[in-house]
């Protein structure tokens, strides 16, 4: 949580120092505004990016997890079985002994 406010804080921090930087820059209003939407398009692309790369991270994360609680039941299942038989075989051997 910390270090999510912190990009933001200094992702808020760039973008505002960029637009004041351009701001106060002694060039045309047309020049600025143009300016201004480059960088606009710029962060916006590098935002996009970073949502990308964090999707397909979580994606990653979950399809390994999947993978994990699936092996994991799979395990737990064969332990299952596995009792079940030894289960079985005490209760044959139990009769062995009681009949005999």
């Amino acid at each position: 949580m910390k270090n999510s406010n912190l990009v933001l804080g200094l992702l808020g921090g760039i973008a505002a120092g960029t637009v004041l930087g351009i701001l106060f820059a002694p060039a045309k209003g047309s020049e600025t505004r143009k300016i201004i939407a480059d960088k606009g398009s710029e962060l916006n692309d590098n935002l996009k990016d970073s949502v990308c790369k964090l999707s397909d991270k979580i994606t990653q994360t979950i399809s390994e997890l999947k993978n994990d609680s699936q092996k994991w039941m799979g395990n737990t299942k064969n332990i299952q079985e596995e009792e079940r038989a030894n289960l079985e075989n005490l209760k044959d051997i139990n009769k062995a002994v009681i009949l005999g």
